[in-house]
Formats: C-alpha cells, sequence, structure tokens
C-alpha cells in the first residue's frame, strides 16, 4: 500500500512538472505575450481566399483566419492583439528573422532548402496545395505540353516559380516564365495575353478563373499535376516552445472539427463537457494550456472567435464563399482527406 501511494506520489509531480512546462527565455513565445500583440504576415490584399481585403479594409481567407486564431489563443481574443503585416512573397524570410513578424502563416510550401539553409522551422502542414495550369479555353490546350513554345506567368519568388521550371525542364517542354511579385499583375498579366497559361496552386487557379473578366467559361484549368506542395507555418529555427504552439493551435482545430465543436455550440460543450478528454481541451480542467505556457482556456478562446478548420475553409474558399472549393485531401482523415488532430491527454 505505501509503494502504491509513493508511486501515486511520484506520478502526481511528474504530471505537475509536465503540466506548468516553462518557456525558454529566447522564444518568440515570451516576447510576443510581453509585447501584447501578434505580427502576423499579411500580403498585398491580393492572394484570394487566403489573405485579401475588402471594400471596408478589413482582412479576410484563411491564412488571416489562423492569425487571428493565434493571437486569440495567446490573448483571449485577437482584437487588440493582432496586426497583419503586409509583406511579399520574398520579404516572408527576412521579416520573421529580422522580428517585423512573429510567424509566417502565408501558405508557404516545405521545400529541403528552406528547411535546411534559411533556418526556418515549419509545423505539420495545414494545407496541401497542387500546382496546376489555367489557358485560354480558345488555346485548345489540353496539357501543358501543348503550350510549348508559349509563355507561362508565375508568382516571383514562389516554389511555385521553381516547381514549374522543373517540371518543364524534366517534360522536355520549351516555354518561358514570366514572374511577378503582386497577385492581381501575376493575373492581369495572364487576363491582357501577355502569357498563354498562368500557374499557381489550384485554389487561386478556381478564384482567377471565377474572377475572370471574360468569364470563367473562357478558361480551362489543365489537369497535370505540376507539382503537390505541404503548407505550413514557419517560425524560426530552435525556438521548440514557439513551434509547439503553432501545431497544437492546428491540431485543436482539427480536433474541434472532429468532435462537432463550432464556434456556435462551443458554450454548450463547454458547460457540459461529454468526455474528460473535452473538459481538458476546453479548460475546464487544467493541462492542456499550462504545458504550452498559455492560459488554459486558449483553445475554447481560438474557436469561439474562429471556428475550427471546417469553418475557416468553408467560409474563405468552400462552399460558403464565391470560390466553392472542395475541400478534398484537405478535409480530416475521416472524411476522405489526410489531415488528424493530435491525441489530447
Amino acid at each position: 500500500m505505501r509503494k502504491f501511494a509513493l508511486g501515486l506520489m511520484a506520478t502526481t509531480m511528474l504530471t505537475g512538472v509536465s503540466a506548468h512546462a516553462q518557456v525558454a527565455e529566447g522564444s518568440r513565445l515570451n516576447t510576443v505575450l510581453e509585447r501584447g500583440s501578434l505580427l502576423c504576415s499579411g500580403h498585398n490584399g491580393s492572394f484570394l481566399g487566403f489573405a485579401e481585403v475588402d471594400d471596408q479594409g478589413t482582412w479576410k481567407g484563411v491564412d488571416i483566419d489562423l492569425c487571428r486564431a493565434l493571437s486569440a489563443g495567446l490573448f483571449g481574443q485577437s482584437d487588440g492583439h493582432l496586426e497583419i503585416v503586409p509583406i511579399s512573397w520574398a520579404q516572408r524570410w527576412p521579416a520573421l528573422q529580422s522580428g517585423d513578424i512573429d510567424v509566417v502563416i502565408k501558405v508557404s510550401g516545405w521545400t529541403q532548402s528552406r528547411d535546411t539553409e534559411l533556418n526556418l522551422a515549419y509545423s505539420t502542414p495545414y494545407f496541401i496545395g497542387a500546382f496546376q495550369a489555367m489557358s485560354k479555353a480558345d488555346l485548345g490546350a489540353e496539357s501543358v505540353a501543348d503550350l510549348d513554345g508559349g509563355t507561362l506567368c508565375v508568382g516571383a519568388g514562389t516554389s511555385t516559380e521553381r516547381a514549374t521550371a522543373t517540371y518543364l525542364e524534366t517534360k522536355d517542354i520549351e516555354a518561358e516564365l514570366l514572374t511577378f511579385e503582386n497577385g492581381d499583375e501575376l493575373r492581369n498579366a495572364y487576363y491582357e495575353g501577355r502569357c498563354d497559361a498562368l500557374v499557381e496552386w489550384a485554389p487561386s487557379l478556381a478564384a482567377g478563373r471565377v474572377d475572370a473578366p471574360d468569364g470563367a467559361d473562357n478558361h480551362v484549368i489543365l489537369p497535370d499535376v505540376i507539382a503537390l506542395e505541404a503548407e505550413g507555418i514557419i517560425v524560426p529555427e530552435g525556438d521548440a516552445d514557439w513551434l509547439d504552439v503553432q501545431n497544437w493551435m492546428l491540431s485543436s482545430l482539427w480536433f474541434a472539427e472532429m468532435e462537432g465543436i463550432t464556434s456556435e455550440n462551443i458554450d454548450e460543450f463547454k458547460e457540459n463537457p461529454p468526455s474528460e478528454t473535452i473538459a481538458k481541451f476546453l479548460g475546464n480542467t487544467p493541462g492542456y494550456g499550462d504545458r504550452l505556457g498559455l492560459d488554459n482556456e486558449w483553445a475554447y478562446n481560438m474557436i469561439k472567435e474562429v471556428g475550427n478548420m471546417a469553418e475557416i475553409y468553408d467560409r474563405n474558399i468552400g462552399s460558403g464563399s464565391p470560390y466553392d472549393l472542395p475541400r478534398g485531401i484537405n478535409a480530416l482523415y475521416n472524411d476522405g482527406g489526410v489531415f488528424y488532430p493530435f491525441i489530447v491527454d
């Protein structure tokens, strides 16, 4: 009996230690909490479905909602605690390294060079994007090979540009690449006929097709998958505490979706949690926030403000948006996709 009591005491002590994890002194998490606001990457306002600005000057999109979720988790709400910093694709890394932003949430592909040469650390992916090409229907192209001898418009300084160049070389297709930093300039160059095709990832092509000035029916998204890219959140390398927050933020959004917890019904779940796991997840019992150096209700605050991952997807690029892009591979594993939450214990 005494051995059992001592074992239980030791287990309790270990649990207590793990439940109040110390955040490393130099972690960006401490910097953000002490500042009282999160500096999150934006865009020039033209990245449709992910980082765009409406007529009232309000930011919206999948990436913006993830910035809002992160800020709400850190501070209880994003209002007054979040600054969206407009940066170009090429500015992402220097802005993060200099401290002009705290985190890159800008559908950024996980590539080997970025991972090993730029001192960057990636979260688990939150989106899988396929690079494809869209051409004018009257060209009659049925594949990228049919664009041999033509010109392709791509975003400058992006993994799209590198993947396209590799694809053309591999397939022995001769085509010139015209690059643009600004998303509006990129699409307008294509609409104006300066190139034969626009190469982006599928969500952007779907959005661009809907907004085509001459009508969606005059544009065809070619079936070739130039590359698949895993998009993750990026923080400086060597900051495990800050990276943990990103990973568990994403997992929390998937966990809430899997359990049917939404922005509309979360208070009902919190008032009457159906399991001890959900009680811990929503902060009714301690642990889920303590272990990260956050308030135990951080996940509740996130989902109350922005909803679960399905809500974020649907209102920005899915059925509740003008783009109506099927979720497909980006759904949860139990709905035909590849994503899943981590275990809450």
